[in-house]
């Protein structure tokens, strides 16, 4: 990754995610929120949206929000590249464990529903990236911040979340930082 180049670094949530660009050498570019769905559609359709349905419409609920998902996502990477001056070349995203195959099986596992929200949330980031020609890189995000500090020092990360709290609060929230610290760390491997 050269200094030219930008990655953004994403915390996401069920229908939106913070997206933070950052340049191959670190330098913060831009910071920004963006909707992950239609308003009006179900935020939630396994967990939520499609308990209580016969299961063929909640399937059909939670193909309605994967489109709509893929169109926002396509959209809010797009108005990210454009915000920067450097070429993204690369997107980091929160691992996930593996969810069952079907859109049935996760509606119907209490387990499977807690995370198919959100995780279906991140593939449509990662497959809009993939078609931008980005490269998709998957983060641990309970150790994202410890190797960020090893990437970067803690001196250096604590001021490199101060410029971006100045440059873009309110709000710097956690978010911020862990979308930050993502793309830091992929900008330093």
């Amino acid at each position: 990754m050269t200094t030219d180049d930008a990655i953004i670094g994403v915390s996401d949530h069920a229908g939106w995610a913070v997206l933070v660009t950052v340049a191959g050498g670190g330098a913060l570019l831009d910071a920004r929120r963006i909707a992950l769905v239609d308003d009006g559609l179900s935020n939630f359709p396994y967990h939520h949206g499609a308990q209580g349905l016969p299961i063929d419409q909640g399937v059909a609920l939670v193909e309605r929000v994967r489109l709509s998902a893929e169109r926002h996502a396509k959209l809010g990477l797009e108005v990210a590249q454009n915000a920067v001056r450097a070429k993204v070349r690369a997107i980091a995203l929160r691992q996930h464990p593996p969810m069952p195959p079907t859109v049935a099986e996760r509606i119907q596992s209490y387990w499977a529903q807690t995370k198919a929200d959100t995780i279906m949330y991140r593939h449509a980031l990662a497959e809009a990236a993939e078609a931008r020609g980005w490269a998709v890189h998957w983060f641990n995000s309970k150790s994202v911040f410890d190797d960020a500090i090893k990437a970067l020092g803690a001196d250096d990360l604590d001021r490199r979340f101060a410029e971006g709290k100045a440059r873009f609060a309110p709000p710097w929230t956690q978010d911020h930082r862990l979308a930050m610290a993502a793309g830091l760390v992929l900008a330093r491997t």
